[in-house]
């Protein structure tokens, strides 16, 4: 996957080939094979229980990627949250708003330092949504860390 040299709006989202398409994709076939063949198994005792098993562990396995994928995002939110509190604290003196929610928080990481503060404090007092704040942005800094 090659990183764009510059990052803006349109091109800001990263999807990852191999978890996004092809893991999801196997996971997909799979839980349709899986169902297929329990509901070909009902009636035939000897083979119900093992085609039960198989749909229980594909969609344990199916939990465990999104639970996992979940787990990761949470960690870099509590990341995100600390990276731009430290540069709101550099660049203004205070912390940022608590009014502003996580999502808020991260869609301003992408916003210059020049644009950062004030756009913090507006996103703060109108409830700006994250897709309106990252189309604010006039001056972009790229995150290209993120999936």
């Amino acid at each position: 996957m090659s990183i764009p040299t510059t990052q803006n709006y349109e091109n800001h989202v990263k999807i990852d080939f191999g978890y996004h398409r092809v893991l999801f994709t196997i996971f997909l076939l799979t839980l349709i094979g899986a169902g297929v063949n329990l509901y070909r198994s009902i009636g035939d005792h000897q083979r119900l229980y093992s085609a039960s098993l198989i749909l229980v562990l594909v969609l344990t396995l199916i939990a465990t990627a999104l639970y996992a994928r979940i787990f990761a995002l949470k960690a870099q939110d509590r990341v995100i949250r600390l990276e731009e509190n430290l540069r709101h604290s550099l660049l203004t003196g205070k912390p940022l708003d608590a009014r502003l929610t996580m999502k808020q928080i991260a869609a301003l990481r992408f916003a210059s330092d020049g644009e950062f503060a004030e756009l913090a404090r507006t996103a703060a007092e109108t409830g700006l949504e994250p897709k309106a704040i990252k189309q604010a942005i006039k001056h972009w800094k790229a995150d290209h860390h993120r999936l």
